[in-house]
């Protein structure tokens, strides 16, 4: 019997990210790899033993081992290892960069808006893909904005970030405490806020206001939480009021896919599967209860699209029965 062997290893470590855009009518961006963990969980390398026997009158008899799938929960080792890894560099450029940005771009800090972005990247690229859509309803660089999305998982913060827009991030303060990412997240001038505590969400709201006054965009998930069904919860007014009185543009942003890649109380797992970031059109106006309410319905109503669309095709998909 003669063994040949392929490869020993299960999986291969993407050696560069393929990035492929279309502006055909929308703008859309898709992240994909060449190499790693796909969408459709299938590793690019796998162990083949082969068989010859001679004299017998079988002609090379090949068994193939089937495909090696990672584990869900091996898949959030792998990430959050990755994730670290990613953040070393950018973590040591925040540090010896951030006295300099405090004395000469203190609100927007557009030094930073580089560095997330690739961190994100590099972190989520392995793993799934993401799919920006609606690019060109982006307000430029310099302008400040509200920007709004449901909330779905702990990884909604990563499609986000690939964006490198400098809003400011409303996070809940305890988060602020973790090694290495809480840490980033003070020096980009993230800003603390603690549940149930009227006094911190208003503290929260007026530094908002003092951003955008500034120049600065800020960033808010008005559900307050995490979605634990998957289902749109209601929103809170503080972002619209920050809009209103300040007179800057509303951006509600939909995630999708999130919160099937990592459930709400299920941060151990990383599920495969894809994400998509839909930019909609700006909204503006002087009431916060009509932004309040004109936001919802857009990402509701681009949620139930989405969701009709995704049943549409497994149904397409599955075989019919003559």
């Amino acid at each position: 019997m003669q063994l040949s062997t392929l490869s020993l290893f299960p999986f291969s470590v993407p050696k560069f990210l393929h990035i492929k855009a279309s502006r055909e009518g929308e703008s859309r961006c898709y992240f994909t790899l060449n190499q790693g963990f796909n969408r459709s969980n299938k590793l690019s390398r796998y162990i083949v033993t082969r068989s010859q026997l001679g004299g017998t009158g079988i002609l090379d008899a090949t068994n193939s081992l089937s495909e090696i799938k990672p584990s869900p929960k091996f898949r959030g080792v792998c990430f959050y290892g990755m994730t670290v890894m990613a953040g070393v560099l950018p973590f040591g450029i925040l540090i010896v960069a951030h006295p300099l940005a405090l004395i000469f771009d203190p609100y927007k800090t557009k030094f930073y808006n580089l560095i997330p972005k690739l961190w994100a990247t590099a972190s989520i690229a392995p793993f799934f893909d993401i799919e920006l859509e609606g690019l060109e309803n982006l307000p430029p660089q310099n302008a400040p904005a509200v920007y709004v999305s449901n909330h779905q998982s702990i990884i909604d913060f990563y499609p986000l970030l690939t964006l490198g827009r400098s809003f400011k991030f409303i996070g809940k303060n305890t988060v602020f405490l973790y090694p290495g990412i809480g840490w980033a997240m003070y020096i980009l001038g993230m800003i603390p806020v603690k549940r149930m505590d009227i006094r911190s969400h208003l503290e929260a709201v007026r530094r908002c206001m003092d951003l955008v006054r500034n120049g600065a965009s800020v960033f808010f998930f008005p559900e307050g939480t995490r979605s634990k069904d998957g289902k749109l919860g209601d929103f809170k007014k503080g972002a619209f009021t920050v809009a209103a009185k300040t007179g800057v543009p509303v951006i509600p942003m939909t995630l999708i896919g999130t919160g099937e890649i990592m459930p709400a109380g299920m941060e151990h797992v990383v599920n495969s599967g894809s994400v998509k970031l839909i930019i909609h059109k700006p909204i503006k106006g002087n009431d916060p209860e009509i932004l309040r309410l004109l936001a919802r319905n857009i990402i509701l109503d681009t949620l139930s699209i989405e969701a009709q669309k995704k049943k549409t095709a497994l149904i397409s998909s599955k075989p019919s029965i003559i």
